[in-house]
């Protein structure tokens, strides 16, 4: 069966099979727009096994692989390209090679930190007639589609503030300790963060909206982080170490258990976007208590008319709304490979992109 949109079967290899490559794994293969061909892993423990006991679907006939060549000779139109950080060369391969790639990780709006990469990637777009684009929940769609759309319905735009809230309690994510959730305050402090790290890649979106709104950005700066502390261990889901049957982690009683993170784009000297993280292991044993609640992205316009939009799951069983992020940054990217393959050759931005359609996502 083809797409109900474009007439076409897109053929798709999938790069990486973490939470978001086992998310994309199952739209392909439940869609009747996707035909699953390849799927590249980093774990030696998966080379063999089927796609399906990977991402938890029933047997494919596709077996994952270690080897990066099978990938690049695979005849694809799209390859989903998900690891947690971008090889740029990598991709540019498989572009120079006629695949167009759409990801999650790599530059997708041209500023002073992502200008060379983009550069390259433009380059092998020409060189092997392919399209490049990227996707996300955050950065990209919450914090840059989502104030946009809130923005055309206002009348004047004086500050826009973007909040990301994870809960990270029931969570299950190497992000935990990736973050630095469970360290000393003063040791947390005392080094990098990776939220901080990934500051030029949250430039992006503060550009894709500052672009949106006619103006540039002067700079980003950022705010000194708040921390809050637990005030008891917390016990959480997630990881493969633990000391307690049924418990993944603890982050111990006196060390971080919440991050506050925020950055401010400048536009023409004041003050125009707000980017907020707000990280924490539940609501419950922090000092001092923030009540952040449930997961969620919030974006707050301040003008004419004042207007804020909150994007969180639907509530659960338990009363709770789940962290969708990984499902969210998965399918952001996925439900716009139609529309890449769609395009002439080269980066395919937001912009581009525009309103798309979605063919598979309406099905039995």
């Amino acid at each position: 069966m083809s797409s109900p949109v474009t007439g076409r079967k897109y053929r798709v290899a999938q790069w990486a099979t973490g939470s978001v490559g086992k998310a994309a794994i199952r739209h392909f293969v439940a869609s009747p727009s996707f035909e699953l061909a390849g799927v590249l892993v980093y774990s030696a423990d998966k080379v063999g096994l089927d796609a399906g006991d990977i991402a938890g679907t029933a047997p494919t006939g596709v077996l994952a692989t270690d080897d990066v060549e099978h990938i690049m000779g695979l005849d694809v139109d799209c390859v989903f390209y998900a690891p947690i950080l971008p090889d740029v060369e990598a991709i540019c391969r498989l572009l120079r090679s006629g695949k167009n790639v759409v990801t999650t990780c790599g530059p997708f709006h041209r500023t002073d930190d992502t200008a060379a990469a983009l550069d390259l990637i433009e380059q092998a777009c020409r060189d092997g007639g392919a399209s490049y684009h990227t996707g996300g929940i955050h950065p990209g769609y919450a914090g840059d589609l989502l104030p946009l759309t809130l923005a055309r319905i206002t009348s004047r735009v004086d500050s826009v503030e973007v909040f990301e809230v994870v809960n990270f309690r029931q969570e299950p994510s190497k992000y935990i300790e990736w973050i630095g959730m469970g360290k000393d305050p003063k040791e947390f402090f005392a080094g990098p963060t990776l939220l901080g790290a990934a500051v030029p890649a949250f430039a992006q979106s503060m550009a894709v909206i500052a672009d949106g709104l006619g103006r540039t950005i002067d700079k980003v700066t950022i705010a000194d982080i708040e921390v809050a502390v637990a005030t008891a261990d917390i016990h959480y889901v997630g990881t493969e170490t633990s000391d307690i049957p049924g418990v993944a982690g603890v982050v111990r009683a006196g060390t971080v258990a919440g991050q506050h993170h925020r950055w401010t784009a400048w536009v023409d000297g004041a003050p125009l976007i707000v980017f907020n993280a707000v990280y924490t292991m539940g609501d419950q044993d922090l000092s001092p208590a923030w009540n952040a609640g449930d997961s969620h992205y919030r974006i707050v316009i301040s003008g004419d008319p004042p207007s804020e939009m909150i994007l969180r799951a639907a509530t659960g069983p338990d009363g709770h709304a789940p962290y969708l992020g990984y499902t969210w940054t998965a399918m952001a990217a996925v439900n716009a490979i139609p529309a890449v393959c769609e395009s002439a050759p080269g980066h395919v931005g937001h912009v581009e992109v525009g309103l798309p359609r979605l063919p598979g996502v309406l099905r039995p």
